[in-house]
C-alpha cells in the first residue's frame, strides 16, 4: 500500500467469519487478494469500518468503563475498585465497574450515564443519587485495541457522597460475572500502584484500571 493511501472499507467488501452472541469476527477484504480480520461485538448493520464519517463521529461505544471515587465524612476520596474474575486471562483482577450499554440504554437522553448507573449497582449494591452523587462522562469513546479489534468503551466519573460503605454487594453480578471483594484505593496507594504495574497480589490490570488511577491521582475529577 502506498504511503497516504488509504483503503476504502465499504459493507460489500467485509465478510463474517464467525457469528456468535457475544462476539463476530469479519475479514475486511480492503484490496484484491488483500485480508484484514476484526473480532467485533457489533452486527454488520453496525460495523465501525464501513462507517461515514458522520456515522462514526455519532456512535455509541459498545461499554462503559467507570471511574468511581468515594467520598466519605472525614476520610479522604478513594478508588473503588473490585476484584472480577477475567476469562481471558484466567484470573481475578483489579477492576474498575463496567458493562456493555444495553438496548435500552440507547434510547435514553444520557446512554453512557444510565449504563453506569446500573453497571454499579448490579457490581457494588450502590444506587446512585444524582441529587446526591455526580456523574459525568471523562471521554465518550475509546478503542480497546484498535489493530484487533473495534470495541470501545466510555469512561464516565462517579463521585459517590456516602455516609458509609454498609451496602457494598457482588451478589447482585448477572450471568458469567465472578466478583471477590473491593479494594478501596486512596491517591498515594494509587500512585504506588502505578509505579508498580501490578495489583498488591503481583497481577497485572487493564488499562482501564491503569485509566481510573492515572485520572484519580490528576485531580481532574474535582
Amino acid at each position: 500500500m502506498e504511503t497516504g493511501k488509504m483503503p476504502k472499507i465499504t459493507k460489500e467488501c467485509v465478510e463474517n467469519v464467525v457469528d456468535k452472541k457475544f462476539l463476530r469476527v469479519y475479514d475486511l477484504k480492503y484490496e484484491e487478494g488483500k485480508h484484514y480480520f476484526d473480532a467485533s461485538r457489533r452486527s454488520l448493520e453496525n460495523l465501525v469500518a464501513p462507517m461515514s464519517e458522520d456515522e462514526f463521529k455519532a456512535m455509541i461505544p459498545d461499554a462503559v468503563s467507570c471511574v468511581v471515587i468515594v467520598e466519605l465524612p472525614g476520610k479522604e476520596p478513594q478508588l473503588l475498585f473490585s476484584y472480577e474474575f477475567r476469562y481471558p486471562t484466567g484470573r481475578l483482577l483489579l477492576s474498575v465497574p463496567a458493562g456493555l450499554v444495553d438496548p435500552e440504554d440507547k434510547e435514553k437522553e444520557n446512554p453512557l450515564i444510565e449504563t453506569a448507573k446500573r453497571e454499579i449497582f448490579e457490581e457494588t449494591g450502590i444506587v446512585v443519587d444524582e441529587n446526591r452523587d455526580e456523574l459525568f462522562v471523562i471521554n465518550p469513546l475509546l478503542f480497546s485495541s484498535p489493530g484487533m479489534t473495534d470495541e470501545s468503551n466510555g469512561l464516565v466519573c462517579v463521585k459517590l457522597h456516602l455516609d458509609n460503605l454498609d451496602m457494598l454487594d457482588q451478589t447482585g453480578a448477572l450471568g458469567q460475572e465472578c466478583f471477590d471483594g473491593f479494594e478501596l484505593v486512596n491517591e498515594d496507594k494509587a500512585k504506588e500502584l502505578l509505579k508498580k504495574g501490578v495489583d498488591d497480589k503481583g497481577h497485572f490490570y487493564s488499562v482501564y484500571t491503569w485509566s481510573a488511577l492515572i485520572y484519580f491521582i490528576s485531580g481532574l475529577w474535582k
